[in-house]
């Protein structure tokens, strides 16, 4: 998919998501909300719908003035405010369930997708076809594998330098996740 160009009008994504720019910029929620109100989406609140598309523009103009570290700051905040299924019990199953949330906090349309394939001992890909930033999806990959990692082990979140990769125009990136103890 086409970084912030959503697949159809019709999608929406919820206000719990929508406020992680607001949790998530470093200038503050007045600030934010203000970046948000340009593109249509006021007073967010959980459990609102809003347009994807307008969701994206604000993402848009966050990445054209504020840059990559902003955009992974926001997918940080992702699973402190986006809906999550439960229970998740081990990386694999975090990493996995970053889809699962997905679907759950967009609707109405196609929306892409976060395949996560295990890779081996303490290794795994996520494949983010979808039209967000890649900043934004590090992010939320990279709050996801600390929160669940194994006791002791350290996390690293990169792109697969063998693979496409959205910031080099191509329609998806695959992140590798790898740790060990």
């Amino acid at each position: 998919m086409r970084t912030f160009e959503a697949a159809s009008q019709a999608v929406e994504v919820n206000g719990e998501t929508v406020l992680a720019i607001v949790s998530g910029l470093p200038f503050g929620p007045a600030q934010a909300l203000r970046v948000l109100a340009a593109h249509g989406i006021r007073d967010p609140q959980p459990g609102q719908w809003f347009r994807q598309q307008a969701w994206l523009d604000a993402f848009r103009e966050i990445a054209a003035t504020l840059g990559p570290n902003t955009l992974y700051a926001i997918g940080r905040k992702i699973p402190d405010q986006a809906r999550f299924p439960a229970p998740i019990t081990s990386l694999h199953r975090a990493l996995a369930a970053i889809d699962e949330a997905y679907r759950l906090n967009h609707r109405g349309g196609p929306i892409g997708a976060y395949r996560f394939e295990a890779d081996g001992p303490g290794r795994a890909l996520l494949v983010c076809d979808n039209p967000y930033p890649s900043d934004f999806d590090r992010g939320i990959i990279t709050a996801m594998a600390e929160r669940h990692r194994p006791a002791g082990a350290d996390v690293r979140v990169t792109l697969d330098p063998a693979r496409p990769t959205r910031k080099q125009g191509g329609d998806s990136c695959t992140f590798v996740v790898t740790w060990e103890a």
